[in-house]
């Protein structure tokens, strides 16, 4: 735990470089890929970690340089640009994962991919179907955590997507198909709890076990599918339970773009959680008070951190430092311990450009030590 006033973190995934989706498929890049590749690494200096690969580029070898580098150039990259920005906690914006549904369930046996399926944003994953009971044959994440924390910085925070979502966002032909008779709406609720919980034990637990004994002791379990189905909360803390059971780690839980309220008291029954990283900035203004839902944390006896967002990742709109110092006071406010208040976007941002994401970032940071200085300075 960071001992600085209002720390900051990352929160989910950045845009892919141009150079690395090129790179990853093998093609010659063309001079806007090396443009970028170069620009960046001017600014951030990135490619530092493996000098052989940049001078590749430079001399226009990149052909012969492989996916895998590629996708260790992506990550180092990733990892300097939020490092770059001044954030205490971070991870590589998600570099070689394809999408966060996606990529884990590939390593997931008992799935079957069906087809892509249009995302909330206009982009596409492919929607897989449970057909057999899940399990693991090798812990998720483990080779990409380790390659990051050879190569970090700051301190190292890495997301993984949680048993909740996965069945969310699955078919199932197999859980339900256990259930007897009619398979209405007890049996349906009766296989999504199964689903869930052979989910978090057989494939999410020993993966955060795994990454703990490498090292890793924070740990970010993403549920977007949580707000979804409010009336399932218990099915969500379940599987957060039964995914972190008996593990000596710093958890946070990342539910985004949800009407908290409605989730509250049931989500406090996530035992392990120890940080609420929620979305605010995106339903902040015109006329509306984004982060007036913290009221609702003080009607409850619990000390856990939040996650503030205090950037909206659907606009290009940059925020001002001001703006960002703010929302940070005024959630101290509403929340009555400015101590449990972290800093990071609303999510993701995958969806901005890289410059408008810097530029957001930066923002952030600046805003942050605003509101550091505000709460520090004698008062007259």
């Amino acid at each position: 735990m960071s001992e600085t006033v209002y720390p900051t973190q990352e929160i989910g995934s950045l845009a892919r470089p141009r150079w690395q989706l090129e790179g990853v498929r093998g093609t010659p890049w063309d001079d806007a890929a090396r443009g970028e590749f170069v620009r960046w690494d001017d600014a951030i200096g990135f490619a530092g970690g493996l000098p052989e690969a940049r001078s590749a580029v430079v001399a226009r070898r990149e052909t012969a340089l492989g996916p895998e580098t590629v996708r260790d150039l992506g990550s180092l990259f990733g990892l300097r640009f939020l490092e770059s920005v001044g954030l205490d906690r971070v991870y590589d914006g998600e570099a070689r994962r394809v999408e966060m549904y996606e990529s884990p369930v590939r390593r997931i046996s008992g799935f079957r991919f069906q087809g892509h399926v249009r995302s909330f944003d206009a982009k596409y994953y492919r929607k897989a179907a449970v057909v057999e009971r899940v399990g693991l044959d090798r812990p998720l994440h483990l080779e990409e955590f380790e390659f990051v924390r050879r190569h970090a910085r700051a301190e190292v925070k890495i997301p993984i997507t949680g048993p909740y979502t996965l069945a969310d966002w699955s078919y199932d032909q197999y859980y339900l198909a256990r259930q007897p008779g009619w398979k209405g709406p007890a049996a349906r609720r009766a296989a999504k709890r199964e689903f869930v919980v052979d989910l978090a034990a057989r494939v999410l637990r020993p993966t955060i076990r795994a990454l703990v004994d490498h090292g890793c002791r924070v740990i970010q379990i993403d549920e977007p599918a949580g707000g979804t189905h409010p009336e399932e909360t218990d099915l969500l803390v379940e599987g957060f339970n039964a995914a972190t059971d008996g593990i000596d780690a710093e958890f946070s839980m990342h539910v985004c773009f949800s009407d908290y309220s409605a989730l509250l008291p049931g989500l406090l029954e996530a035992k392990r959680c120890g940080q609420w990283a929620w979305e605010f900035a995106n339903r902040d203004g015109d006329g509306a008070d984004g982060y007036e839902v913290l009221r609702a944390l003080r009607e409850y006896p619990d000390r856990r951190t939040i996650g503030l967002g205090v950037l909206d990742v659907h606009r290009d709109a940059i925020e001002t430092a001001d703006q960002v110092a703010e929302r940070i006071a005024r959630a101290a406010r509403y929340l009555g311990d400015p101590s449990r208040l972290w800093v990071n976007p609303d999510c993701g941002l995958r969806t901005r450009t890289l410059e408008v994401a810097r530029a957001k970032l930066e923002a952030m940071v600046a805003g942050t030590r605003l509101a550091r200085a505000a709460l520090t300075s004698p008062r007259r």
